[in-house]
């Protein structure tokens, strides 16, 4: 048995359900209600209740995503993976289910579907660091299956052992560097806020006001008021994107992507177009709601990190963004793009 899985599970299953739960906040309290059946131990009660909600609403994907925590709990993990694996069908957009559903793969020592699961998780949000994680493991695993069979052809070999060995005190029990075991899933919690902004620095003395006001300027570092102008050029940017993404606008919400922009894995910039243009043309609605936007500039270099709250028909997913961005003449365009972080 793995020990660590057991706490990768739990870690990813509460950090997949914080997401999924503080997105949108419609129907809270539904999910409130099937969360608290679960922390009490009655399954089964919110089982029935979680079925109760999709017979009206069978595409949610909050409730879908609490049922397959509810059979996996229940000790249906067939049946979970079944929902997770129709929800990431679904809503392929969505990291979590992915993550999860590789944990239940790895829970049955199915490691190369659990790795599969992981990198489509990963190609979807290339920051989520728990998918990165949970992959090293699943790779280890896979590794120590490997050595194993290696042995068992060829018993003489004695470069193998070592190295199974050193998998397996990766795994064992009280290994240095294991992760301890969660807290019990917490209430649905609201979205978090920015935090408040720095208190401002105190006014210097007035030889140092001085001193600072003979000095030369530092090459390349905007004035006061060029800073802040730069400022709203890039939150005009920033909301401008947004709206077209809204607009289904693909002409102005690609060109807001700079030559020099970094698709997510592997993909070609061509692709990537191809494929956003695919999802985004496909929905019948969609909002894009920036939220405690913060920009940062550095001459000709910028970085804009804000909370964004996306719908698409019935999808709502709140999250984390960071643009990072760069002026291409009069313009700023985004160069790398990242969720949760």
């Amino acid at each position: 048995m793995l020990h660590a899985r057991t706490t990768v599970s739990q870690a990813l299953r509460l950090l997949a359900l914080a997401a999924l739960l503080g997105a949108g906040g419609v129907h809270a309290d539904e999910y409130s209600d099937v969360n608290a059946l679960m922390r009490a131990g009655k399954l089964a009660e919110a089982l029935a209740k979680a079925d109760q909600y999709l017979g009206t609403k069978p595409r949610d994907p909050q409730m879908r995503f609490l049922k397959g925590v509810l059979q996996t709990e229940s000790g249906k993990p067939v049946d979970a993976i079944g929902t997770f694996t129709k929800l990431t069908e679904d809503y392929p957009e969505l990291p979590e289910p992915y993550n999860t559903l590789a944990v239940l793969y790895a829970s049955q020592s199915q490691y190369d579907k659990a790795r599969a699961a992981l990198e489509m998780a990963i190609r979807t949000n290339p920051s989520y660091a728990t998918a990165h994680e949970n992959l090293g493991d699943v790779y280890a695993k896979l590794a120590s299956q490997a050595y194993s069979k290696a042995l068992q052809l060829d018993a003489s070999n004695t470069g193998v052992q070592p190295k199974l060995a050193l998998i397996r005190d990766l795994f064992a029990p009280g290994a240095k560097g294991q992760r301890p075991s969660p807290p019990a899933p917490p209430a649905p919690a609201p979205v978090a806020k920015a935090p408040p902004a720095p208190a401002p620095a105190p006014a210097p003395v007035a030889a140092a006001a001085a001193a600072k006001a003979s000095a030369p300027a530092v090459a390349g570092a905007p004035a006061p008021a060029a800073a802040a102008s730069a400022e709203k050029d890039v939150e005009s940017a920033v909301r401008a994107w947004a709206a077209a993404w809204a607009g289904k606008d693909m002409n102005s919400y690609l060109g807001a992507y700079g030559r020099d922009f970094d698709p997510p894995g592997s993909q070609s910039r061509k692709a990537w177009e191809e494929e956003r243009r695919a999802r985004i043309v496909g929905k019948s609605r969609i909002s894009v709601k920036i939220e405690n936007l913060s920009v940062a500039v550095s001459g000709t270099k910028a970085t804009a990190k804000f909370r964004q709250g996306y719908s698409a028909d019935s999808l709502q997913v709140s999250s984390r963004k960071t643009l990072e961005m760069v002026k291409a003449g009069d313009r700023w365009v985004i160069v790398k793009e990242s969720t949760g972080a």
